[in-house]
């Protein structure tokens, strides 16, 4: 059976033959380790494929993971100091309240990139300004949310009329917590943020498909909310939520695909690893499914980690096999 297979099986918990799993590698890893790193990727094909080293330049990076300065269909303007790392926006668009008046949504289709509903309405206005929008809740803030939603649901139109029958998973990604907290209370992102993304996503769940979230921090009260939104597959960072109280929500009732930690991988053993991942298969995971583990590789993560994480994940998906 096809590993896509086994993630439908597994988010439908119908007894997938193996717990589905993956690895990505952020480019500032490649640019560092190189040929080194790429024979680890050559001794694990369950995990990365049949990828040729001949066909693979190391130094490719796009986006905003390339170092300097961009500007996005918004106007936000991203910088990035470190060549295959991540941009953060350093200058917002709508500054101010008055700013929101003017608000016009792009033109352009730029489709749902990381951070399509939350973080967009932190990228225009500024985390500090959004925060005391939520907190006040001045008109602006319905405005600025309806202005966000109706472009993205525009971009869903297109992404719809776009997937073919095979498409069923459809994925998405936005940052809704924080390290150890929501950035508001659950009262306040129900009101404003799960109409959104429960509009958002209806159109693809009519239609047959299964929503996958990714979405970093601490997001374990609203997990349920998700869900009624038709999210199908939660990809959480797990410590930032901790795998008992993800079990508790989350176990038997939506699919987890579950971020292991890679606020350890820097510094754990192979050792550490290893228990880890096994300690995420047993709280987490059930013969009947429910489960997907990955794991994000760093620059700062060893090489003889890498390995571990790999041997791991190879060792455990078959745990219930």
């Amino acid at each position: 059976m096809g590993l896509y297979q086994d993630r439908i099986k597994a988010l439908t918990f119908d007894y997938p033959e193996v717990i589905p799993i993956g690895v990505s590698i952020l480019p500032a890893a490649w640019i560092k380790h190189r040929d080194a790193l790429q024979a680890i990727v050559d001794r694990h094909p369950l995990i990365f494929g049949h990828e040729s080293r001949d066909r693979r330049d190391y130094d490719a990076v796009s986006g905003h993971y390339v170092a300097g300065r961009h500007v996005d269909a918004w106007g936000c303007v991203w910088e990035n100091v470190a060549q295959g790392l991540d941009s953060i926006v350093k200058q917002h668009p709508v500054p101010t309240r008055e700013d929101v008046h003017r608000l016009q949504p792009p033109e352009e289709d730029a489709g749902f990139p990381h951070g399509f509903m939350y973080l967009r309405l932190a990228d225009l206005r500024g985390f500090e300004q959004i925060m005391m929008d939520f907190a006040e809740e001045p008109p602006e803030l319905q405005m600025l949310l309806d202005i966000v939603l109706a472009y993205n649901l525009r971009q869903a139109t297109k992404r719809l009329e776009a997937l073919g029958d095979d498409d069923r998973i459809v994925y998405f990604g936005d940052d809704l917590g924080m390290q150890t907290s929501l950035p508001m209370s659950p009262r306040k992102w129900r009101k404003y943020l799960k109409p959104c993304f429960a509009t958002i996503y209806q159109p693809f769940v009519d239609s047959g498909r299964f929503i996958y979230m990714h979405t970093d921090g601490h997001i374990v009260e609203i997990i349920t909310d998700l869900v009624d939104c038709g999210v199908s597959v939660i990809n959480p960072q797990v410590r930032a939520n901790g795998l008992d109280a993800l079990a508790q929500v989350c176990k038997g009732r939506v699919c987890v695909d579950l971020d292991l930690d890679r606020q350890m991988f820097p510094f754990g053993t192979p050792a550490d690893i290893d228990a880890h991942v096994r300690e995420a298969v047993e709280t987490l995971g059930s013969p009947e499914g429910g489960l997907w583990l990955k794991a994000e590789v760093g620059p700062d993560v060893p090489l003889e980690n890498v390995e571990a994480i790999c041997q791991a994940l190879e060792t455990y998906r078959g745990y219930y096999s």
